[in-house]
């Protein structure tokens, strides 16, 4: 009997010991599935109610009326400059260069952003933040580029080249009937290919973005930390009325 009990004992003990022992975890498959994010899917009352307020309030920020558009404001209005784009460039001078100035004492020579950044036009009535995040839904920011004068160069034949107008401001460029180029300005004063202008543009530009290469080669960068849409929102503040026109910053002689 005393034997049994034993051979028992040792039993249970082997058993508990091989039990115990840890089983390496293997994956054996993986799966997915799409769920597609429609209206059949059911809200969660708790969930509802509790954001309600906070969408109260950002709809209200959103919606604000800030300014007027006496007229639809587009980027395709225009085959070498557009009022959208006109209107783009010409906020982030405004808005940029006393920031710039304040900070390095110099002054912004001239803005080029890109065409496709404008995501959306700017209909005829009220303007408001809810617009600047439809017009420019990116987080870009507006850096300053010093380049020199053989890169701005390029940065012209970029332009010249372009398929769609991009914004400028600051810059005009006047072509021949034949599209060579005539002549260039930028604040009035003719092109000097000896000196380093002060670039307003976006971040994305100035990473080579759109293939402006040109930018590779600057001398310095300066970033603002300012969005191009908190520039846009806050010229919407300041001004009642929207003035966006296609005028003669790019032009070609006919």
């Amino acid at each position: 009997m005393i034997l049994k009990i034993q051979h028992f004992v040792i039993f249970a003990t082997i058993t508990c010991l091989c039990a115990c022992k840890d089983t390496p975890t293997q994956l054996s498959k993986i799966s997915g599935e799409q769920i597609p994010i429609t209206d059949s899917i059911n809200g969660t009352d708790s969930i509802d109610l509790f954001i309600a307020p906070y969408r109260k309030r950002i709809k209200e920020v959103l919606d604000s009326t800030l300014a007027y558009a006496p007229s639809q404001i587009t980027k395709n209005d225009g085959k070498y400059n557009t009022s959208a784009g006109n209107l783009m460039a010409d906020i982030m001078l405004s808005q940029a260069n006393p920031i710039f100035k304040s900070r390095t004492g110099q002054e912004i020579d001239f803005v080029i952003s890109n065409h496709g950044g404008i995501r959306s036009i700017i209909s005829e009535g009220k303007v408001t933040t809810r617009t600047a995040y439809e017009v420019m839904p990116f987080d870009n920011s507006i850096v300053v580029v010093a380049l020199k004068g053989k890169d701005v160069r390029d940065l012209i034949s970029c332009l010249i080249n372009a398929k769609n107008p991009h914004p400028i401001a600051g810059l005009q460029i006047i072509l021949n009937t034949n599209d060579t180029l005539k002549d260039v300005n930028i604040h009035g004063l003719p092109f000097d290919e000896n000196k380093t202008y002060f670039v307003a543009t976006s971040n994305y530009l100035a990473d080579g973005g759109s293939n402006m290469g040109f930018f590779k080669d600057s001398l310095k960068t300066f970033d603002l930390n300012y969005l191009i849409r908190n520039a846009m929102i806050d010229h919407f503040i300041k001004v009642d009325t929207l003035i966006a026109i296609v005028d003669d910053r790019f032009i070609k002689i006919e």
